[in-house]
């Protein structure tokens, strides 16, 4: 009786052991963080970028290169944490070290990189790091973090549609050598790591092998050519290995069989290759646009939300957010480069449940602003007033202008019934004192919901 109780004890213990195990893999697994694109404008986006970069740079035209390198991503993106995204994997004819991603699957290793690679684990090591940037969404994720006031009025509302990368190329973001779009920050870099070896175990691949190419690779920085580009876009985390190593102890157990063991081939293919004709470098984009010199008109129009409503001058354009409460008005020309509002009014709604600190709730978001902004400051003390009969609070901001410059961000946050709704109203510094009427009347406008 006694042994039987202690079998089924060892059985629970078991059962209990592996529900923990489980339940810390799953929480190790990075996810995607702040966005202000749908999953669907990433897919967009990437598209229409694959159709504009396709235009500048020369693809691989050999079908046994071209089948090898997608056999090897379509393993890769089997994976459950690849997240069914529609990817694509290119080669492209170029000698340096790299490879990339596009938000929404197009991916592009350079023959420099099949070069270099000593296996064909690590060179599936870095098309899974590129597929974890997309499955985690790094791209669309720091284009929203910098651009967090203004970007909402190009996603939501009346330029909805159409042509996306275009609408954002207006605005500054493209696929060029220094987009936010294609450079990522050292805690992506550890993110697309960690889910990057999970990709690589799930195909049968060694995930150490990542590690130890990127591992190379930074060595060889200053005596190799090809190898700065790279770490130009990402940058190196720090104790790559040990963090591979730990995650494989969370890993299932898995055979590493996936080496095809046809690398030397590809690699023997490509050295043998004519050289790609040169195509024309891309025109390099216009300056910073100026500031719109139309005097709004004295006559209002009603905006209705969800959470509150505004009146704003007929001849501005209202740009809500279909994700959010966020609203963004402007007169044509307003909106400018990398998103940035430089002459309009930004207004939105920051939920919370529970009793809200107004000072308290207020700082938190003027920091947050701070971080996404960093040319961000206060010129004065924040001062108490009243909108729509709630408890509100005014702080004036000045940051760098898009337009050249400084300009005056006037903070206003009101206690709102489902959190904190503010209200940022933007100007160049020459212009504000000319628009402050009329951003005066828009704030006497303003009705919350109830």
């Amino acid at each position: 009786m006694r042994r039987s109780v202690g079998l089924k004890g060892g059985i629970l213990l078991v059962a209990a052991l592996a529900a923990s195990a489980l339940a810390l893999y799953a929480q190790r697994i990075p996810r995607p963080g702040f966005n202000l694109f749908s999953k669907e404008q990433d897919i967009q986006l990437g598209k229409e970028g694959a159709a504009e970069i396709e235009k500048q740079i020369n693809l691989v035209d050999n079908r046994e290169v071209n089948e090898y390198i997608e056999r090897i991503g379509r393993r890769l993106s089997s994976a459950p944490e690849a997240d069914n995204y529609p990817y694509s994997f290119k080669v492209v004819f170029d000698d340096s070290i790299n490879a990339f991603a596009l938000p929404g699957g197009p991916t592009y290793v350079h023959t420099g990189l099949i070069l270099a690679a000593e296996n064909e684990a690590q060179l599936a090591g870095v098309i899974a790091h590129e597929i974890s940037h997309v499955a985690l969404r790094h791209g669309t994720n720091q284009a929203s973090k910098a651009n967090l006031i203004g970007l909402g009025a190009i996603l939501g509302g009346s330029l909805a549609g159409g042509s996306l990368s275009g609408q954002l190329a207006q605005l500054g973001i493209g696929f060029g050598a220094n987009s936010v779009l294609l450079k990522f920050s050292r805690s992506a870099e550890r993110d697309a790591d960690i889910l990057g070896a999970r990709i690589m175990n799930h195909a049968g691949y060694n995930p150490i092998e990542m590690a130890r190419f990127f591992e190379k690779l930074e060595a060889e920085t200053g005596r190799r050519s090809g190898v700065a580009e790279f770490f130009s876009s990402h940058p190196n985390p720090g104790n790559r290995m040990k963090r591979v190593e730990e995650e494989i102890r969370f890993l299932p157990k898995r055979t590493y069989d996936a080496d095809t063991g046809q690398l030397a081939r590809i690699q023997a293919i490509l050295k043998g290759l004519p050289p790609p004709p040169k195509k024309e470098a891309p025109k390099a984009q216009a300056g910073p646009a100026s500031a719109p010199r139309v005097e709004p008109s004295g006559k209002l129009r009603e905006f209705q939300g969800r959470e509150f409503a505004l009146s704003y001058p007929d001849n501005w354009q209202a740009y809500p957010d279909r994700n959010s409460a966020a609203v963004t008005f402007a007169p044509q020309g307003g909106i400018v480069s990398n998103g940035q509002v430089g002459l309009g009014v930004i207004a939105n709604l920051r939920a919370s449940s529970g009793r809200m600190d107004l000072e308290r709730a207020t700082a938190s978001l003027i920091e947050e602003l701070k971080r996404s902004n960093p040319s961000l400051r206060e010129t004065g003390r924040s001062r108490r007033a009243s909108v729509d009969g709630r408890p509100a609070l005014v702080a004036t901001l000045e940051s760098d202008s898009p337009f050249g410059g400084r300009e005056t961000d006037l903070l206003v946050a009101v206690e709102h019934p489902r959190g904190l709704l503010y209200v940022v109203f933007v100007a160049p510094l020459d212009q504000y004192p000319a628009h402050q009427p009329t951003f005066e009347r828009m704030l006497s406008s303003l009705r919350l919901a109830r």
